[in-house]
């Protein structure tokens, strides 16, 4: 499971042209899900995203997590993340998972990280053409991977 995390001062996400989350100050986090992911990279990912410290403390220091600034979470489902480019032009999409083995893990990530901050994330559909709009605060963009712990 691949998470791109972007820290933002605003962000949303439209479907149809309806805006169907938005957020604050907090993340978008992009989602990627491949077809060998389980909970255990769910849960571990879950608790890395809503752990990460990357606000500014009274220093300016990157010291305090979503919860310290009341940050929310913007969660989109992105499949290209597990694009593959090393032949041609044109990517593969072949490590992506399937809906039936994505979509209960999106579900059960929202759901894991709203329980881990104590509210609800903002979400969009997945599989849904979605039109995201964010901006970057810092620039700060981190890419955490379930399957590079070590």
């Amino acid at each position: 499971m691949i998470a791109v995390v972007q820290r933002v001062s605003e962000a949303e996400v439209r479907i149809k042209e309806k805006v169907y989350g938005a957020v604050q100050k907090g993340f978008v986090v992009l989602l990627g899900i491949t077809h060998s992911d389980t909970r255990e990279d769910l849960e571990w990912l879950g608790r890395k995203i809503v752990a990460l410290r990357v606000f500014g403390d009274e220093d300016g220091k990157m010291n305090l997590d979503l919860g310290a600034v009341g940050g929310n979470i913007l969660l989109i489902s992105q499949f290209t993340l597990h694009a593959s480019t090393k032949k041609g032009n044109r990517p593969s999409f072949i490590e992506a998972a399937r809906p039936e083995t994505a979509i209960p893990l999106y579900e059960g990530m929202k759901a894991f990280l709203s329980a881990e901050l104590g509210r609800e994330v903002e979400a969009g559909i997945f599989g849904a053409d979605m039109k995201v709009s964010l901006v970057n605060d810092g620039p700060v963009t981190i890419i955490i991977d379930s399957k590079n712990r070590i």
